[in-house]
């Protein structure tokens, strides 16, 4: 029954990302692979026009946002879980559609969030290497 109310998603989603974050972009990468309903957009803060905007960059910077429809905001985790409705990828969208795993995947985003860019330093490059590497058609 989750799976299929996803079907019915048709709500843009704005993606708000640090492209100079190498995990960042990998995972971005990867999203754009599998964003086939074209419901994901992606922009980067870098170049983010905060005249137009009421995203603070500043906070984005240290906790993803995104942007659901026109309006409404959302912050953290719940951006990945909204963003991986928009995919094709069923396997995660069963996982995220159980409590104990969105608690879990919460709990540990935080974590990482907190450290990010030691993460990415250690692990970034190699990772976004590999995503292009599968993932090689990725438009723009």
């Amino acid at each position: 029954m989750y799976l299929k109310s996803l079907q019915a998603i048709t709500s843009k989603l704005t993606i708000y990302y640090d492209d100079q974050c190498p995990l960042c972009l990998a995972e971005i990468h990867f999203l754009k692979y599998h964003n086939q309903k074209g419901l994901l957009v992606f922009v980067s803060l870098q170049h983010l026009d905060t005249s137009t905007n009421d995203i603070s960059c500043e906070l984005a910077f240290k906790t993803i946002h995104a942007q659901l429809g026109d309006k409404q905001l959302i912050v953290g985790p719940e951006v990945f879980f909204e963003a991986y409705k928009r995919t094709d990828l069923t396997l995660v969208n069963y996982l995220f559609s159980f409590k104990v795993i969105r608690f879990i995947y919460t709990k540990f985003y935080f974590v990482f969030a907190k450290y990010r860019h030691q993460i990415s330093r250690v692990i970034g490059p190699c990772l976004l290497d590999l995503v292009q590497r599968k993932y090689p058609a990725t438009l723009k």
